[in-house]
């Protein structure tokens, strides 16, 4: 039997989804969060096959809570659920460890295909998304930084927990400038706001002394 939690904070999607598996005999849903830290709850309790995980979800987002689960469980088998089909929320959530990318409009029977799918070590991803591109121009990206020497610089004293105003001071410079690199770095990372990166330095470890 496999077993299967969903994350996802719109409750007539979620119901869904448990309707639709309700009848498969071969498939069984254990839980539903809607919210980041109320997943990681239910895993340490039921800890499922996989998971239908949404990117926006709050207290802890879908890319922070797949990269937290795939450390701790990594026979876990997460598959992204989400409205988004850019390729920015693509790239990090298959950075993270999705075995999946499914669009929020797709059949209901594609969620059956991909759960199967998952489980049996392949991958599976949302027709719409030309995986294989996506690959390439990650492969291209890596061959160099994606943000720029002072941005990472700039986002290492984010990490250590420095103001604006702050890193305008260390780096002798005008807290407009700072606020551009800031707004750069979130474009290019494809976050939402300050928090995230935040969030994103201390993941990455640039809160390094």
């Amino acid at each position: 039997m496999i077993t299967v939690a969903i994350a996802e904070d719109h409750q007539s999607l979620s119901d869904g989804i448990h309707l639709l598996l309700e009848y498969e005999e071969d498939i069984t849903l254990i839980g539903h969060a809607t919210d980041g830290e109320v997943l990681l709850d239910l895993i340490r309790k039921k800890t499922p096959d996989v998971i239908l995980m949404d990117i926006k979800m709050p207290k802890i987002d879908g890319i922070v809570a797949t990269r937290l689960i795939k450390k701790e469980w990594p026979h876990i088998h997460i598959i992204a659920f989400s409205m988004f089909d850019q390729t920015s929320a693509v790239t990090q959530m298959l950075d993270a460890g999705v075995s999946g990318y499914l669009l929020k409009n797709s059949p209901l029977e594609e969620v059956l295909n991909a759960i199967r799918a998952v489980v049996d070590g392949k991958e599976y991803f949302d027709a719409s998304i030309n995986i294989a591109s996506l690959r390439q121009d990650a492969e291209q990206s890596q061959k160099k930084p994606l943000l720029s020497k002072s941005e990472r610089e700039i986002l290492k004293l984010i990490g250590q927990g420095k103001t604006t105003s702050e890193i305008a001071d260390i780096r002798f410079t005008a807290v407009s400038t700072v606020e551009k690199h800031r707004k750069n770095m979130i474009r290019k990372l494809g976050l939402s706001g300050k928090g995230e990166l935040l969030r994103y330095a201390l993941e990455r470890k640039y809160n390094f002394e």
